[in-house]
């Protein structure tokens, strides 16, 4: 069983963070220790930030019937099966059914919606869990039956906690593992380097301890095994394009070092065509009439770049990305042109004038 399985809270106050969901004032808490009917939910955020264990916590808290689907495997078949049972005596027996569905932007619109009728009637309470924002991939009808819950990423010092544990548990069961306190710097490289994922850091802790040598785990090893799992990004998802926002309005509020950690983060990721376009854009979007000639100079940085390719590509972006930040800005001609297309998509176009 992975270390994330074994170490897995069983009870709300071993959730690490989320205190903004799970404090004792807060809704959520006061729906799961209400004892009342359980609500259809969704709970959106990134991965391993305890959804699926705040989920697992709600499910031991009521009589009902659990099954549970993972939107990347669930056929239509698995969904008609959960859907068979309700009104069976199986069903009633157990309070009804809930069921957890992870995942559940993967199942598509027929899908989602062949559950819509058990939601309405109660046959089915629904806990749904997302790591893509639900209002894009989560159809109306389902969404608008469903209580949202947005999970956040953990800090590092929210992580710690778990980190210690799993060293614990690890070294009680591999003669490898460190039998003694783990050096803290060893713990706050793996909480800094997971990029607030629990699942991430614990799984860097087994590796930690797998490579002990003599029940020591040295700084370079934790580095080594966390050093690129900061990173989250997918080029299909909505990290990046809140990434590639986070480069160009630090870039329009003059925020150099912000905008140079956006630009590290899609090149720690491997994006430089994103980049470079956004860069681009940027120039004429931003800076525009207030300095014309920075596009001629961007446009040569972009194309070192690319010529360079990565690592050294980073050189020359950092110098356009630093002389966008530092320049003056206008966005008249964006506005301009922008009206422009208004007044021809609402048909304000005419004849033209005789004397053009």
């Amino acid at each position: 069983m992975p270390l994330a399985e074994k170490i897995r809270p069983r009870s709300l106050d071993d959730v690490c963070g989320q205190s903004h969901l799970l404090n004792k004032e807060k809704p959520l808490r006061r729906i799961i220790e209400s004892g009342a009917a359980v609500p259809n939910m969704l709970f959106y955020g990134p991965s391993g930030v305890g959804k699926t264990t705040v989920a697992n916590i709600i499910a031991d808290k009521t009589n009902m019937r659990l099954h549970k689907l993972n939107g990347t495997s669930a056929s239509t078949a698995d969904i008609k099966a959960i859907i068979a049972e309700t009104g069976t005596l199986v069903s009633h027996s157990h309070g009804g059914i809930l069921l957890y569905l992870d995942e559940i932007q993967y199942l598509n619109k027929k899908q989602q919606q062949s559950l819509l009728e058990h939601i309405e009637n109660g046959d089915i309470t629904l806990i749904a869990s997302t790591t893509e924002n639900p209002y894009f991939y989560v159809y109306g009808a389902i969404l608008s039956r469903l209580t949202i819950f947005e999970f956040k990423p953990l800090s590092a010092e929210e992580i710690i906690p778990a980190i210690k544990r799993g060293f614990t548990i690890v070294g009680d069961g591999m003669s490898s593992a460190p039998k003694g306190a783990v050096p803290n710097d060893v713990v706050k490289i793996i909480a800094q380097g997971c990029g607030g994922d629990v699942r991430k850091a614990l799984n860097a802790v087994e590796l930690c301890a797998i490579t002990a040598v003599n029940g020591e785990i040295t700084i370079e090893t934790a580095q080594e095994l966390t050093q690129k799992s900061a990173v989250k990004y997918d080029r299909e998802g909505d990290a990046h394009y809140d990434l590639l926002s986070a480069l160009q309005k630090s870039i329009r509020g003059s925020d150099e070092n912000a905008a140079l950690h956006y630009l590290a983060r899609l090149l720690a990721a491997g994006d430089l065509p994103s980049a470079c376009r956004r860069i681009l854009v940027t120039a004429s979007e931003d800076i525009g009439l207030a300095f014309p000639q920075v596009v001629a100079i961007v446009k040569a940085c972009v194309d070192s770049a690319l010529q360079l390719g990565l690592p050294e590509a980073r050189i020359p972006l950092a110098q356009a990305v630093v002389l966008l930040c530092t320049s003056p800005k206008s966005n008249s001609a964006y506005l301009a042109i922008d009206k422009a297309l208004a007044d021809v998509q609402n048909g304000l176009t005419g004849d033209f004038p005789r004397h053009l």
